[in-house]
């Protein structure tokens, strides 16, 4: 697929929204702006100048445009209707909530082509459900980002029941040629893949430390320091894998009885809130408080040490 000429509408002008649209210019298309507040489409691409120089000069940069020729990729609309002209892929990028999102894909299908794919970024609401009110749902996927996708690579590619496969693959080839991995969900699931897994993890988590097995601190060190050290660059099934002689099927004859064991012992899914949880927060702001400017500190370290990440990860490639 080139990206000559060629045209993606960004609905929606927040963090998600920007990070769309920078990762689509890297890729050289033209991206326009929408947001149905009067003068936020502009503010946003005045936050993406600021961000593009600020990767330019970190050498982070993605793509082989110079960050004032992927500004110029970009504009800004009040008016959807001119935000959609010419636009082969829409990624909507509003608030998560279900009516919202239903209400745009509802005024986007009337003004664009049949051949257009409607694109969600939804990370928790089911696609049957997003694009319920739609007349043509077989051009409709959810594409799932993970925040923030600039520095984080991964997409989910969701399809509605109807989604034909070769909208699923045209949009795994644009997600691809800008630098993205996608991978595909051969149906929907509520949570789909990325946060039925995180809320596993979540979970445990929360159990051993409401019981006293662990801190705060030293579980979330389970993970920076223990098993995130791997999980950065292989997945748990190439771990079990790797972590016996002979390969996965000698990991699960060593090893199966043990995992069955531990995980028919885990608990109930947590409430996460009352007494525990009131313990478990207070526990976790005396290590990072939670005042804007604590937390942005660390929201800026954390996007620091992703983008220290993704270069080392590129380079290992």
């Amino acid at each position: 697929m080139s990206s000559s000429g060629k045209t993606i509408t960004v609905i929606g002008s927040g963090l998600i929204g920007r990070s769309w649209a920078m990762v689509f210019a890297s890729g050289g298309y033209r991206v326009r702006i929408y947001d149905n507040q009067p003068g936020l489409a502009a503010k946003a691409i005045t936050e993406i100048r600021k961000q593009l120089g600020e990767l330019e000069e970190a050498s982070m940069l993605r793509g082989k445009l110079s960050s004032s020729d992927q500004l110029a990729l970009l504009s800004s609309h009040d008016d959807l209707e001119k935000a959609l002209e010419g636009a082969f892929f829409i990624q909507e990028s509003v608030f998560e909530d279900l009516g919202a999102k239903q209400s745009v894909f509802q005024a986007v299908e009337r003004l664009v082509g049949s051949e257009v794919i409607l694109s969600s970024s939804t990370s928790c609401l089911l696609p049957s459900n997003v694009f319920s009110a739609v007349q043509m749902p077989n051009r409709c996927i959810v594409s799932h980002p993970v925040n923030p996708p600039y520095y984080i690579k991964l997409v989910e590619l969701v399809p509605h029941p109807a989604t034909l496969g070769a909208v699923v693959d045209a949009t795994h080839t644009l997600m691809t040629q800008v630098g993205q991995c996608p991978v595909r969900l051969n149906k929907e699931i509520d949570g789909f893949a990325l946060n039925r897994v995180q809320y596993a993890i979540i979970a445990e988590s929360w159990r051993l430390v409401e019981e006293g097995v662990i801190s705060v601190r030293d579980i979330d060190l389970v993970m920076s320091e223990g098993l995130g050290m791997r999980y950065a660059f292989i997945g748990p099934m190439e771990t079990m894998h790797l972590n016996a002689p002979v390969g996965l099927e000698d990991y699960l004859q060593r090893y199966r009885t043990g995992m069955r064991r531990v995980l028919s012992a885990a608990g109930p899914v947590p409430q996460f809130s009352g007494e525990a949880a009131e313990r478990i927060t207070k526990e976790m702001s005396e290590l990072i408080p939670s005042q804007q400017e604590h937390l942005s500190a660390r929201r800026e370290r954390r996007d620091h040490l992703l983008m220290g990440l993704a270069r080392l990860k590129k380079e290992k490639h």
